[in-house]
């Protein structure tokens, strides 16, 4: 994964703010809010992967979640799938353009909650653990 600088330390006050800049982060917010994106994103950042690799990287997904999950960002272009052909047919995955400039961003991101978000609560256990899922 790509690691950006440090930045200066900038104040959200001396950012420009025209409507379509707070639209476009409202868009980013509304990726990274779905439940395991950034962490499918994460996933690929190593390189092509196929279904059951994506779930490795990503415990505690749900099949059926990585599989709409994995559709979404293919929609959005963050993804793609290409089919392997043959007698049984395997769906690879691999970051786009797009999907590699979101490593960028997802780094900062990684960087900040290293920084700025315990690890532990109180009792000693994770803040926001993944939701383990039910079928």
């Amino acid at each position: 994964m790509t690691t950006p600088q440090r930045i200066e330390s900038v104040h959200w006050s001396e950012l420009p703010r025209p409507p379509e800049s707070v639209l476009a982060l409202t868009r980013a917010f509304a990726l990274l809010g779905t439940p395991w994106n950034g962490l499918i994103i994460a996933a690929l950042a190593t390189g092509q992967a196929d279904f059951a690799r994506v779930r490795e990287r990503v415990p505690g997904i749900s099949d059926d979640t990585l599989a709409d999950r994995l559709q979404e960002l293919t929609t959005v272009g963050l993804i793609t799938r290409t089919t392997r052909p043959g007698p049984s047919p395997r769906s690879q995955y691999t970051l786009t353009p797009h999907g590699d400039a979101f490593l960028i961003p997802l780094a900062a991101l990684t960087m900040w909650a290293q920084d700025h978000l315990p690890a532990r609560d109180s009792r000693g256990r994770p803040p926001c653990p993944p939701q383990k899922e039910t079928p």
